[in-house]
């Protein structure tokens, strides 16, 4: 899709090794299924995210699907109340895609109904994962750039 809106900020999605290990072990793990999870972090006065990741909640599909997914609810509601008792809140979602790219499909849009959360994507096409993230805002796809970190 087009570049998003005026206003529209792209935060860089900062991920510790550990992390990024995580989510794509569980993307692995979930196989023939796509895995999902949640991402905590701090956020702005505003309530957007920082890009921080400061903690992944590998969760359950309860869609059991290769095309969808949806995070189970219990997993969803721990998630929550996790990162409020950190003071931080959830920034978003990851999932995988088993047999194609790294990007948004349209269902991925139309489910995108948080708007200052991140989605991030893996993508268990080739023989290495792959793993981006993007905004996504009244159907405006802007693609964020990922930092891995040691810490």
């Amino acid at each position: 899709m087009a570049a998003p809106d005026a206003g529209f900020a792209d935060p860089v999605l900062r991920l510790s090794t550990a992390y990024y290990r995580t989510i794509v072990a569980h993307c692995y793990d979930g196989l023939p299924d796509e895995a999902c999870g949640l991402l905590a972090g701090p956020v702005d006065a505003d309530g957007h995210p920082k890009g921080l990741v400061s903690a992944v909640y590998p969760c359950v599909n309860a869609d059991a699907s290769a095309r969808t997914y949806t995070v189970e609810s219990r997993d969803l509601l721990h998630a929550m109340r996790d990162a409020q008792s950190r003071g931080e809140d959830l920034i978003g979602v990851w999932h995988s895609h088993t047999h194609s790219d790294a990007y948004p499909s349209d269902t991925d849009v139309r489910q995108a109904l948080e708007p200052s959360w991140v989605y991030a994507l893996v993508s268990l096409k080739h023989a290495e994962p792959v793993l981006r993230s993007y905004r996504i805002r009244e159907g405006v796809v802007a693609e964020c750039e990922v930092s891995l970190t040691d810490s």
